[in-house]
């Protein structure tokens, strides 16, 4: 598939001469893949978590965030691909476009594939998810060690929204932060909280 087929829900649902947000114009895909998580202050409060996989951004909705407890199993819906330069973009989309509300980045960094068939063999990451069930270690600024995506519910058949779970694996390597207060989070590029995101972007 094609950037511009990856791109096409991302880009028809956003007017790009109101938004800030990347048109996405083919950014180099560098030598490791590259994840994100942003704090999105828009109807309601939540978390992005964004994964490289070629030359787009996998994307998932996680309302309560990462977690570095393995316990916890964090419920995550996926969203439409976003450019590779998403992963940069902080700020505000007007309230009145797709997505309204602010932005930051809360962590990014690089991430490991660690998706196995049953004899051991690596699997394509793209074809991990799409079989429903991917490993990767990452390594983040607060976010690092392995973790897991895991698809329970397809979307297909009327059994509701298409749903994953983001679970932090035990036994994994590195440590890593949870999910702060989004509102007192500093973003990871920045230092700035949400409302200075957004009292400098009333400022202009």
């Amino acid at each position: 598939m094609s950037d511009g087929d990856r791109l096409r829900d991302y880009r028809g649902k956003r007017d790009f001469d109101r938004t800030g947000e990347p048109r996405g114009r083919g950014a180099s895909a560098g030598d490791r893949p590259r994840f994100v998580v942003q704090i999105h202050d828009a109807s309601t409060m939540h978390f992005d978590f964004r994964l490289q996989v070629d030359d787009v951004l996998k994307s998932w909705s996680v309302p309560k965030g990462p977690s570095a407890d393995p316990k916890d199993k964090r419920l995550a819906v996926p969203t439409e691909d976003h450019p590779l330069e998403y992963e940069e973009f902080e700020g505000v989309i007007p309230r009145d476009e797709y997505g309204g509300g602010t932005v930051i980045v809360w962590d990014h960094g690089t991430y490991e594939p660690l998706s196995h068939d049953r004899e051991g063999r690596p699997v394509d990451f793209a074809e991990s998810l799409e079989r429903g069930h991917a490993t990767f270690r990452l390594s983040g600024s607060k976010l690092r060690g392995e973790y897991a995506l895991t698809r329970f519910r397809s979307g297909r058949d009327g059994d509701g929204e298409e749903a994953w779970l983001l679970v932090r694996r035990s036994g994994g390597r590195g440590r890593a932060q949870g999910a702060p207060d989004p509102r007192r989070a500093r973003s990871a590029t920045s230092g700035r909280t949400l409302a200075q995101v957004a009292s400098d972007a009333a400022g202009e």
